[in-house]
């Protein structure tokens, strides 16, 4: 349980992305999704770490002992919003009913010029965004991913957009390259995204308190958004349920500012309050939590450092 999540092997492969993406796309998203149900006890047999994470944080959010049905519900909405990846991205926003919440806000400050950083979490679905994107050509939007930790599913996202590839940010790339990358984008006036809850090995962590137990945080993405003094705009793409997302969108900062005299309390507060907006939305959708891991006991040997450099952190994501 104590394992970290770069360390698990990618779920599937080649082959098995390759032949959801077929039946999906010539078979329909109806019919593909009868899929998920053999994939769910797949995985639910073979996966004994992941199985045992869901368990343990469903028991976390939930508050009694829960059951394989339960952990299996979990396992099927991850595996759902993973198919929707392909038909969102091959097909966009029309197979789905996605509601928005605080779009005023995001364009605000997008209206700026400044760029935003969008700071999401391993809930729901990120891809949901993208879609959306598309609604507003004029505004570039960038995602850090990490190509080295996915590449068959990376692989399967660029057939299927071929021009997500420009669009993507590398998180596997050394620190420096990413912030220069994100650097830019914003001065560009684009949105960037990348998801602020999973501290990558050996990246500085700082804890702050979720679900009333205290779970490690990466700080590099709050000292970017410290350096590049960028509008941050947190961003949640639940699913709920079918075909339906809800797409929201919360004004955090129009400009985080972390003090070098006072550094570790700065980090502190604003991580805490991160955190506070995820076991928000964690007890509003408790099946939308994908981090298949023990996500509190992560690195739990790692300590910030008393002066972590932009630079030299890796960016989380």
């Amino acid at each position: 349980m104590t394992k970290h999540w770069q360390s698990r092997p990618e779920g599937g492969g080649r082959f098995a992305l390759w032949l959801i993406r077929s039946i999906g796309l010539h078979g329909g998203r109806r019919f593909a999704r009868l899929f998920l149900y053999p994939i769910t006890l797949y995985f639910y047999w073979r996966r004994k770490l992941e199985r045992e994470a869901s368990r343990h944080y469903l028991e976390k959010v939930l508050l009694h002992r829960v059951t394989a049905w339960q952990v299996m519900k979990h396992i099927h909405s991850f595996a759902s919003t993973m198919l929707d990846r392909v038909f969102l991205l091959a097909h966009g926003e029309k197979d789905f009913d996605i509601e928005t919440e605080g779009v005023d806000v995001l364009i605000e400050r997008i209206g700026l010029g400044r760029g935003v950083l969008l700071f999401g979490s391993h809930q729901g679905s990120f891809e949901a965004l993208r879609a959306l994107a598309s609604r507003r050509p004029d505004v570039s939007l960038r995602v850090l991913l990490d190509k080295q930790k996915t590449p068959a599913l990376t692989e399967l996202l660029e057939a299927l957009a071929p021009d997500i590839g420009d669009k993507v940010i590398d998180a596997s790339k050394d620190g420096a390259t990413m912030a220069l990358q994100i650097a830019e984008a914003c001065e560009q006036g684009a949105m960037v995204a990348l998801l602020a809850d999973r501290g990558r090995e050996h990246e500085v962590l700082r804890r702050a308190d979720l679900l009333g137990q205290p779970a490690p945080f990466p700080v590099s993405p709050w000292l970017l958004a410290h350096t590049l003094k960028v509008p941050v705009v947190l961003c949640f793409g639940l699913y709920l349920g079918g075909n339906r997302y809800r797409l929201i969108f919360e004004p955090f900062a129009d400009r985080v500012d972390i003090p070098r005299h006072d550094r570790a309390q700065a980090l502190d507060a604003v991580i805490g309050r991160y955190a506070q907006r995820v076991e928000h939305y964690i007890r509003i959708a408790p099946y939308n939590w994908f981090n298949f891991y023990d996500f509190w006991q992560q690195d739990s040997h790692a300590t910030a450092r008393p002066e972590p450099a932009v630079v030299g952190d890796r960016i989380g994501g």
